[in-house]
Formats: C-alpha cells, sequence, structure tokens
C-alpha cells in the first residue's frame, strides 16, 4: 500500500523522537504540560484609534484527549483569565479527530472564560460541524462557522469573521466579509489562508494549526516549516498581518520539543503607529 502524507510524517516524528532520548523525555515529561502566555503586538492596517491596544485572548489546538489533560487545559483557561483581555478567540481543534468523548468535557473547562466583548470560536480540522459547535454554544461561547460578527469597543466597531478549516476559496471568504464596514479580523484555524486573506485585503488574522511544529530539532528546524506560509509568530502578506499560535495541545504523539504550548495575548496596533 502506498505510504500516506500522514503515516509519513508520523513515522519521521517518531524516528526523530526516538533518536532523542534524553529531548524526548524531557518533552513528553514536562514541557508539552509546561503552558505559558506569549505576548504580541499584531499591526492592522486602518484600524481606528479607539481600538488601538485592544487585546485579544488566544487559544487554539487544545486537542482535550488522553494525550492533553484537563490540568492542561485549566491551565490554560487559568492563564487567559488572569490577562484580563478585552475578548477571547478560539481557534479550533477542541479536540482529536472528533473524538466525542472529549467533546462535553473540553466545553465544560473552557465555560469559565470570559471577558468584557465575549468569547468568540472558529472549528479547526478535529472539530466536527454539529457536536462540538453546540457544546460551546452551550456554555455561551458564540461560534463563528462561515459567519462574521460585528464588536463594538469603545464607539467603535470590529469585524470578526470565522471560517471553517475546510473553507479556502476566496469566493467563499468573500461572502463571509462580505458588507463588513469596519476593521476585519480573519479568524482561520489554517495559516494557510494568508494568500487569501491579503487578496482581500483583510488587515488581520489570527490562525493556529501548526502547533509551530510541535518538534523543533537543533539545527533542523520544524518539519512542518515548508508547509506553511507562517508556522508560528508574526508573518505578513502585502498589507495583512497574521499571527499564529503553536497551541495548547499535541496530535499523532504526546511530545513538544523546543515548541512550548502557549496562550496567546495579542494587542491591536494600528500599523502607522508601528
Amino acid at each position: 500500500m502506498p505510504l500516506t502524507r500522514r503515516a509519513a510524517l508520523k513515522g519521521v516524528v517518531a524516528t526523530a523522537v526516538g533518536a532523542l532520548t534524553g529531548g524526548s523525555a524531557y518533552g513528553v515529561a514536562y514541557e508539552r504540560h509546561h503552558v505559558g502566555t506569549t505576548e504580541v503586538t499584531l499591526p492592522v492596517s486602518g484600524l481606528a484609534p479607539a481600538l488601538d491596544g485592544l487585546r485579544i485572548g488566544f487559544v487554539t489546538d487544545i486537542h482535550h484527549s488522553a494525550m492533553v489533560p484537563a490540568e492542561d487545559v485549566r491551565a490554560a483557561v487559568d492563564l487567559v483569565s488572569a490577562a484580563r483581555p478585552d475578548l477571547i478567540v478560539l481557534g479550533g481543534d477542541y479536540v482529536t479527530w472528533g473524538d466525542r468523548g472529549y467533546v462535553g468535557p473540553v466545553a465544560e473547562l473552557l465555560a469559565p472564560l470570559s471577558a468584557p466583548n465575549g468569547v468568540f470560536a472558529i472549528l479547526g480540522n478535529h472539530d466536527d460541524d454539529h457536536d462540538m459547535p453546540a457544546a460551546l454554544a452551550a456554555k455561551h461561547i458564540e461560534v463563528l462557522k462561515d459567519s462574521r460578527t460585528r464588536v463594538e469597543v469603545r464607539g467603535e466597531g470590529l469585524e470578526l469573521a470565522g471560517i471553517r478549516f475546510w473553507t479556502r476559496k476566496v469566493s467563499d471568504i468573500v461572502r463571509v466579509v462580505r458588507g463588513a464596514r469596519d476593521t476585519v479580523i480573519l479568524l482561520a484555524h489554517d495559516p494557510r489562508r494568508l494568500d487569501e486573506a491579503a487578496e482581500l485585503n483583510i488587515p488581520a488574522v489570527l490562525s493556529g494549526h501548526t502547533h509551530g511544529g510541535q518538534v523543533v530539532l537543533p539545527g533542523v528546524g520544524a518539519l512542518a516549516r515548508r508547509r506553511f506560509p507562517v508556522l508560528s509568530g508574526l508573518g505578513s502578506r502585502e498589507n495583512t498581518w497574521m499571527f499564529v499560535s503553536r497551541g495548547v495541545g499535541t496530535v499523532y504523539v504526546p511530545v513538544r520539543i523546543n515548541c512550548p504550548p502557549e496562550v496567546a495575548i495579542v494587542t491591536l496596533k494600528r500599523k502607522s503607529d508601528i
């Protein structure tokens, strides 16, 4: 049988991790559980002066499962809550492979999240279209599934446009952002949507999906780095800036090496002021 890309990736990661016995032990026992807070400034072209300095708590790729225990999710929730952001965005992949046994529990773990201007969520490639959004909505988390909402802060509007992982065509994204009167922030689980956002002149994007590579080998880097325009942190294309979070959980193998999990506090900044 032909070797699939997923199987090949799993084999390469397993081999690399096995070769780094000491590092992998640290990555399994400690680094993958040591969730930290990353503070980043995201340039946003055309941002209203009143929204300059708006702080968004961003949590993505939780992957609650046997590999990602409730304690890790609670740690992420506590870190975001302690930062007291103006609003919170959840970036998808709450469970792994749509495991329904964890859908309700992860929604319960996320329920304490609150912010003055709301908590919003999008779906990732591991989330189903029905159970996961219903569980989040039941905890008063607004799920943006190829939809947009307008948040008014300090008398100015900010448009949050959330797309599903499988929404990729420019024409499909146009339908989500059409008619927006204010600055648009695209919430796209997959950072490969940077191309479409730049084509549509959307000024800012928040993404996850990559886990920052999850395993970053000394002298080699992340195995997945060539697949994405931005693997982690800030990046830009034309007039569009993107932030990609390393996320909270793990997938394929329960390890992180040189790539600790994070929640992010993203501060919006008028591009002309940077």
